[in-house]
Parts: C-alpha cells; sequence; structure tokens
C-alpha cells in the first residue's frame, strides 16, 4: 500500500515574501506521517520544494488545506481521483466548509489527525471509507510519535527542527482559525516527551511552531528549565504579554530563546478592542519591545490593516510605529476573514464579503468592503508598508542601529541582515505589488 501526503504550493502575495526567506518543511504532514503504521509505504510531497509527480501509483492521497490553497488543492486532488487513487483532504479549510470539500475528495478528516487518521487507513483497508471522520473528544497530546523528518527532501529546507508542543491558543480573536480548529481550548504536551524529541534533533537552532508557545505560562517555564541544559537556540511564536512576566522571559531567555514572532496587530485601541484582544496593551509596546532586546531576543511584529476602525493614515501610522520601535522584522497583512471565524460569519450577516475566490484569502488580497477606505486602499496600503519597511535604506538603519551587547550583535547581524534582504527579494518578486503606489504616503 502506498500513500502520499501532499502540501500544495501556491504563489501567491503572501507566500512570495515568505518562502525565499523562510523555508520550513511541511510538520504537519510529518506528522500525520507518523500516525501510519509501518509496512505501509509513504511519501511526502512539498510542492513548494518540487513538483508532484501524477504517475506515481498511490493506494491514497492526503492533503492538508489551508484556504488559500484550496482551488490547488481541489485540483491536485481531481486529478489524482481521475487516475484512481482515493483522496483524503484534512486541514483548516475542509474542516471549515467540509461539505465543499467532499466534492473533490473521498474522505474528508475534520479537525486534528490523531484518532481519525488510524480509523481512515482501517476502513480503507476494509473497503469501507466513510465520507467525514473527526474526534468525539479532544485527541491525547501525551506519548505522540516523532513526526517523520526523514521523509523530508534533503537540502531543501532552511531549518529542519521543527516542533509542536502544544495546540489551540487561549485567546479568542475574532479574525483566527485557531480556535475553530483546534476547539477553544489550550493543550500542551508532557515536557519529557517535548525534551526527548529535541534530544534526538541535530544542529543547534529550532524553531516552536505553536501559536502560542506560552499559553500556559506554568507548564512554558517548567519546558524553558528543562531545555537550558541541551543548550539549544530557538525561536517561535509568543503573545505580546511575555514582558509582562519577568521570571517567564528570564527562562525563555535562558534556555536559548533568540527571536520571538509577536502579533501586534494594530496600533489602534479600538482595532484591539474590535478583534478581542485585551493581552496586547499598546501603550507599552514600545517598552516592551525594548524589553525583549535587552534579553537578545529579534522581534518580528505582525501587523493587520482593514480593522473597522482603521483610516486611510493608519498604514503612515504603523510603518512609523514599526521603524520607530526598532523591530527586527515586520509582516503586514490585510484582515482576511477566513471560513469558521468570528470575522468571517461577522462580515457575511453585513454582506461584506465581496469575494469567494479562495486563492485570494492570501492576507493580500482584500475580499471584502473595509468600512473607511476601498478594497484597492487597502491593498495599496499593504503593500506600500512592506515596500517601505524593507527598502534598502530602511534596512541598513535598522541593522546597523541595533542596540544588542556585541557579542550578541556579532551574533544577529548576519541572520537579520540576511532575513530583512531575503524579505526584500521576495518583495522585488512580486509584479503586481511594483506597480502599486501611495503617492500621498511617499
Amino acid at each position: 500500500m502506498k500513500v502520499a501526503l501532499i502540501s500544495p504550493g501556491k504563489d501567491d502575495y503572501y507566500a512570495k515574501r515568505l518562502k525565499s526567506a523562510l523555508k520550513l518543511p511541511p510538520l504537519t504532514l510529518s506528522t500525520i506521517a507518523a500516525l501510519i503504521k509501518p509496512g505501509i509505504e509513504v511519501a511526502l510531497v512539498d510542492e513548494h520544494v518540487e513538483p508532484i509527480n501524477y504517475d506515481d501509483p498511490y493506494d491514497l492521497v492526503g492533503i492538508t488545506v489551508m484556504t488559500s490553497v484550496a482551488p490547488r488543492a481541489y485540483k491536485i486532488a481531481d486529478e489524482f481521483r481521475a487516475r484512481g487513487s482515493k483522496v483524503i483532504l484534512g486541514g483548516p479549510h475542509p474542516s471549515a466548509l467540509p461539505q465543499e470539500a467532499i466534492k473533490h475528495c473521498d474522505a474528508v478528516v475534520i479537525g486534528e489527525a490523531e484518532g481519525a487518521w488510524q480509523r481512515l487507513i482501517d476502513d480503507f483497508k476494509k473497503g469501507d471509507l466513510k465520507q467525514f471522520y473527526s474526534n468525539e473528544h479532544l485527541p491525547s497530546l501525551e506519548n505522540l510519535p516523532e513526526p517523520r523528518r526523514d521523509l523530508y527532501k534533503k537540502g531543501a529546507y532552511y531549518l529542519e527542527n521543527t516542533i509542536q508542543i502544544s495546540r489551540g491558543c487561549p485567546f479568542g480573536c475574532s479574525f483566527c482559525s485557531v480556535s475553530n480548529f483546534f476547539g477553544n481550548t489550550y493543550r500542551h504536551r508532557p515536557v519529557g516527551d517535548v525534551v526527548r524529541e529535541i534530544s534526538h534533533m541535530n544542529g543547534k537552532l529550532i524553531a516552536f511552531m505553536d501559536d502560542n508557545i506560552i499559553g500556559d505560562p506554568k507548564h512554558s517555564k517548567e519546558l524553558f528549565k528543562a531545555l537550558i541544559p541541551y543548550g539549544k537556540k530557538w525561536v517561535g511564536q509568543s503573545s505580546f504579554n511575555i514582558v509582562e512576566d519577568k521570571e517567564l522571559l528570564g527562562l525563555a531567555q535562558k534556555s536559548g530563546c533568540v527571536g520571538l514572532f509577536i502579533g501586534l496587530e494594530s496600533i489602534s485601541e479600538a482595532s484591539m478592542k474590535e478583534i478581542g484582544k485585551p493581552q496586547n496593551k499598546i501603550k507599552k509596546f514600545k517598552e516592551g519591545l525594548k524589553i525583549l532586546h535587552d534579553h537578545g531576543i529579534m522581534v518580528m511584529g505582525a501587523f493587520i490593516f482593514g480593522f473597522d476602525s482603521d483610516d486611510r493614515d493608519v498604514f503612515k501610522r504603523t510603518l512609523d510605529f514599526a521603524l520607530d520601535s526598532k523591530l527586527d522584522l515586520a509582516q503586514f497583512s490585510v484582515l482576511t476573514p477566513l471560513p469558521g471565524t468570528k470575522l468571517y460569519e461577522k462580515l457575511s450577516l453585513e454582506n461584506r464579503i465581496i469575494d469567494k475566490d479562495w486563492s485570494k484569502y492570501d492576507f493580500g488580497n482584500a475580499v471584502f468592503r473595509p468600512a473607511q477606505m476601498t478594497a484597492e486602499e487597502l491593498e495599496k496600503g499593504n503593500g506600500w508598508a512592506w515596500r517601505q519597511f524593507y527598502s534598502h535604506g530602511s534596512i541598513l538603519k535598522r541593522v546597523f542601529g541595533m542596540k544588542y551587547e556585541l557579542h550578541r550583535y556579532l551574533l544577529y547581524f548576519v541572520p537579520i541582515l540576511t532575513l530583512n534582504l531575503s524579505f526584500r527579494k521576495a518583495l522585488n518578486f512580486e509584479a503586481k505589488m511594483s506597480k502599486l503606489s501611495l503617492g500621498s504616503l511617499n
């Protein structure tokens, strides 16, 4: 029996900014591969780094689907089905819209894979494949098999050492699909399991792929203490309130934290209230970012444009803040109502969604009517912020203006410069953006 697990590729607005800077393997697929019993041949195909060979005779094809790649995933699924393979779709988009997804596949896995995938494989062997698979209860995160990293295409990724220690997020932001997929809860793996997996990794750098690595501060402190003896360096995603817990932040530093992706989202109090993110205290942003830098932690701040309180000046105000606060990297996104989120429900009820082409749900296209500007102005403003932040002058000022201690400056100079230039290179590939300008903001 041969099984293929596929991550669809898409050269969209958002992906182009990331793929040349951060090539990371599909951890979800290697995790699913580990659930498949020995004796079954498994291939992992990441279309971001290699083409799909439709002539390979797979019995079963599993495809993980984010919303922006749904059209591409459906084409892949249709092609394999035409060749006689059974196709399974899973991930956030099919979980939110299973009735849409089933039109292109033989079965849909709704929610997390553990438990559901094993039942699906057994049913397939018996010739009794059901249309929908889900778990009655959230699966346990104890004693999970280690991801099949041996299936990654060698030399294709910037970093193979990716790991997930938790699922879900304790917060319920209106635009985020995490709660819809993982349930309105936060769960974590036992520290012993995590440390054991990390001990098997080669190399010094690790990327934690959790939506919020400090979702349970007590667990995070225990984990960070356990990591200290291993001498690893790591990056991850955290909520901003990490700066309010001195013990937690200190342990993160001691355990090897060198970089955090933080969803700052907006510099508007009205926007924070709108999305339900009170833990982001805007007045403390600059102070908090300085605290992180003082601990030798690089920060990539993420901002979203398009909230109802955002006017046409929001792009310049946000860019000025991003530059003044000495962010090492920044990500700018157009507010996107992903299916299954509170935001999608709200905008649907208000009849403000103007495009159902899922390929445009890539955080660079405006698929709804903003309250205080046009959709085109929203897209242009977002593109302008990217280009200004990653202009040559801005990059040089940022890199040579770093205020780390000398040994940390020497350690971070090359990676920060490289990442900034990689994002700029990615921007240059976007022909659409090169044609856009906001004369009033220049």
